[in-house]
């Protein structure tokens, strides 16, 4: 009975250092987030320091991007999604290399401020010029199909 308790109380003790540790973790990644709050989904939070989702707008910012008129890419998506992480590793170095500048909407973060954009599936990838949707695609694609959403769409 002795060694039970004993037992017990070392398999209590490593998973609150676990959980101890996991926390100390998601406090730094959360310093310097690009995020309006730090009551974030952990699936946002593992992904804060991944280099495929560094640029991030917050739902005010997109509005008032959309609005100024100027063309604007945004890529719609959420950590959560599994063709969203297969799209982003592919999008975002392609994006880079094209010298597009695609603005990055965390719909797990923010999905309610996201009605008017008339999301229904994720990833998606929408271009405004003028103020107004030009040209938008759902779902995964090959690097093929982003190359050309930008030489024909973007870069147009």
């Amino acid at each position: 009975m002795k060694k039970l308790f004993i037992i017990a109380g070392i398999v209590v003790v490593v998973f609150i250092g676990i959980i101890f540790l996991t926390n100390q973790a998601n406090d730094e990644k959360l310093a310097n987030n690009p995020y309006d709050t730090e009551e974030l989904n952990q699936a946002t939070i593992d992904q804060l320091d991944d280099e495929d989702y560094q640029n991030i707008i917050l739902p005010a910012d997109l509005e008032k991007e959309i609005a100024s008129g100027e063309p604007t890419t945004v890529y719609f998506y959420s950590p959560l999604c599994s063709y969203c992480q297969q799209t982003t590793p592919v999008l975002m170095p392609v994006a880079e290399e094209m010298d597009v500048d695609v603005l990055q909407y965390n719909l797990l973060e923010y999905e309610e401020e996201a009605a008017p954009y008339q999301i229904e599936a994720t990833p998606t990838l929408i271009h405004y010029k003028d103020g107004k949707e030009v040209s938008r695609w759902v779902g995964a694609q090959p690097k093929e199909n982003i190359e050309l959403f930008f030489t024909d769409v973007v870069k147009k």
